[in-house]
């Protein structure tokens, strides 16, 4: 039925253009993986040794810096791949088991993300019955539900992938595959895999963001009734870095699907450049956003340093 139908593997792309400084283009690449993996791993590592940390608030932020890193560790060997050797050539099967982990991690996040405002809407709205609410089975159950949700919603896009036919150019525009793309290249009826992430979209990541705006509607309504101004200061301040990560998050994401839907006459390399800006930028910005902004993981990080310095 089609004649030109091939199983040549896929072929990945840095930057159309400037293959030639693909080494000078890996030093700030590199130097953000390894920023991404120092500081997600130090969060992870301060909120497993330190008992203080051992709360509801910061094993959610374990999971959020836990898909962070996943999300990195998925990506890094094919873009560094390409950038330091060259190595285009992806498998089919390699191809869409990557895809099918970078789209699913992007629903976690956005779960995490929604159980992060539903504990600071507890710990505000009802102080007292913080830990009685959540509780350590609670927060695992939540953490595993925001898992599953991601991992087994895309997964009807991702099997349809296997059967397709692909028959057009094997030419990926990114180093590492995407479904949108992969898609675009079956020589078949793609209106499922059109169809299925948009409302996929609308019913995880975009009502996500609907109730942790509500969540956080109800939060300020909380916070405004409290009588003292530093209560409500100290109140808000718990709030600032969950906002940050939130608002890196969401925005990237709302600009990449704003850019992949309506951008048809966008440059090549925009689209390019806000699909690095969305797998490296929240990895990288979130733990610098609760380092900065929050006192427990400043001191955690002042009593590792001492204990390498001193030893003890």
């Amino acid at each position: 039925m089609w004649p030109n139908i091939s199983t040549a593997p896929f072929l990945l792309t840095g930057f159309p253009g400037l293959e030639a400084a693909r080494h000078w283009i890996s030093i700030p690449f590199f130097a953000v993986y390894v920023s991404v993996l120092l500081g997600n791993g130090t969060l992870l590592y301060l909120i497993k040794d330190d008992h203080s940390l051992h709360e509801p608030m910061y094993y959610f932020l374990a999971m959020l810096a836990s898909t962070d890193l996943m999300v990195t560790l998925t990506t890094m060997p094919t873009v560094m791949g390409v950038l330091w050797m060259n190595h285009r050539e992806m498998s089919h099967g390699a191809c869409f088991l990557q895809a099918y982990i970078i789209h699913s991690l992007s629903i976690v996040e956005s779960g995490v993300l929604l159980a992060m405002a539903y504990d600071r809407f507890i710990a505000i709205h009802n102080p007292l019955r913080y830990t009685s609410i959540l509780t350590n089975i609670r927060v695992v159950m939540l953490g595993m539900g925001a898992f599953m949700r991601g991992f087994i919603s895309i997964i009807p896009v991702i099997l349809r992938l296997f059967s397709f036919p692909y028959c057009h150019s094997h030419v990926l525009s990114h180093a590492f595959c995407l479904h949108q793309e992969v898609m675009k290249l079956a020589c078949t009826d793609i209106t499922f895999n059109r169809l299925y992430p948009v409302i996929l979209v609308c019913l995880t990541i975009f009502l996500d963001s609907l109730i942790i705006l509500f969540s956080y509607i109800l939060i300020l309504k909380t916070v405004m009734g409290i009588a003292s101004g530093e209560e409500r200061t100290k109140a808000l301040n718990t709030c600032i870095s969950h906002i940050g990560c939130v608002l890196i998050f969401y925005v990237t994401v709302i600009g990449l699907s704003f850019i992949h839907r309506f951008g048809k006459n966008v440059p090549s390399v925009v689209h390019i450049i806000m699909s690095y800006v969305y797998f490296l930028f929240p990895p990288l910005m979130n733990p610098i956003i609760y380092s900065i902004k929050t006192k427990q993981i400043q001191y955690g990080i002042l009593r590792l340093l001492s204990k390498d310095r001193f030893g003890s």
